[in-house]
C-alpha cells in the first residue's frame, strides 16, 4: 500500500535539515568526521518511522548511525523523533540502498542494520530483496573483515532462503534464532516488530559477518525463493 503524503512534508523535512546528509557522496570515506569522536560508523538500510534508529543511536552515542530511506513520508517522521530527542549521532539520506557503493567507501561501515525488508514475494521480483546476493555483494564491499549485518524478519520462509544467501557468499553466520522474543523482548524493536510481537508473531534474526577479503562468486543464475503458496 503507497503511504499516503505527510501533510506539509517539505517544511517539515526542511526543519529537520540538519539531521539530513543531502550529498552523501561527498562524505564517501569520510563520515566519521560529522561526529566528534566518533568510533565506528553503522548503516541501517530503510529506517522506517525511526524508533529502532532512535532508540540505537541513544545506545551508542559514540557511533555514527547513517539511515537510508527513500520513503519521504516515513523519513521525516524519523527525523523528527531524533531531532526532538537530540540524538545528535544520526543521518538520514533519502536514496535507494542500490546507491550503497556511491555512499560509502570500502571497509568504511561496521555494522549494517536490515529490518523487515519488504518480502517482494513474486518470482519476477527476487532481485529487489535485500538479502539478494547483488546486494549481500554491495553490502560486503562496505564492510571490514570483522563487520556485520544484523537482520531481522518476521517472514520464516524468507529467513531461511536469506540465511542460504548469507552462507553462499561466505558470510559466516552467528545468534540465529527463529523466535528472537520467546522468553520475553530482546533488544531494540522497530516499530513493526513490536506490533508483531504483541500478536505473538515469531521474529527471526541472525548476524552475518564477513570473515575474509573476498566473497564467493555471484551465483548465476540467482536462485529465486518462492513463498509458501508458490511452491510446487
Amino acid at each position: 500500500m503507497r503511504m499516503r503524503n505527510k501533510k506539509n512534508l517539505i517544511p517539515r523535512m526542511e526543519k529537520c535539515a540538519a539531521v539530513q546528509v543531502f550529498d552523501p557522496a561527498a562524505q564517501k570515506g569520510r563520515w566519521g568526521s560529522l561526529l566528534p569522536g566518533c568510533t565506528e560508523v553503522r548503516a541501517e538500510m530503510g529506517c522506517g518511522k525511526g524508533r529502532f534508529t532512535a532508540e540505537t543511536a541513544k545506545a551508542s552515542p559514540d557511533v555514527l548511525l547513517v539511515a537510508l530511506e527513500k520513503v519521504p513520508n516515513a523519513m521525516v517522521t524519523a527525523m523528527e523523533r531524533v531531532c526532538r530527542e537530540e540524538i545528535g549521532n544520526v543521518r538520514f539520506i533519502d536514496t535507494d540502498v542500490k546507491t550503497l557503493p556511491d555512499i560509502f567507501a570500502p571497509g568504511e561501515v561496521s555494522c549494517i542494520y536490515i529490518n523487515f525488508p519488504d518480502p517482494w514475494p513474486r518470482k519476477r521480483e527476487v532481485k529487489h530483496r535485500l538479502t539478494a546476493p547483488s546486494f549481500l555483494a554491495m553490502y560486503w564491499d562496505a564492510l571490514p573483515i570483522g563487520g556485520r549485518i544484523e537482520y531481522k524478519t518476521d517472514q520464516a520462509w524468507l529467513f531461511e532462503w536469506s540465511l542460504e544467501q548469507f552462507q553462499l557468499l561466505g558470510y559466516e553466520l552467528r545468534e540465529v534464532t527463529r523466535d528472537l522474543h520467546a522468553s520475553g523482548p530482546v533488544g531494540v524493536m522497530t516499530d513493526y516488530e513490536a506490533k508483531f510481537h504483541e500478536q505473538g508473531v515469531p521474529i527471526c534474526r541472525c548476524v552475518a559477518v564477513k570473515t575474509r577479503a573476498e566473497h564467493a562468486p555471484l551465483p548465476e543464475p540467482e536462485r529465486k525463493p518462492h513463498p509458501p503458496e508458490e511452491m510446487p
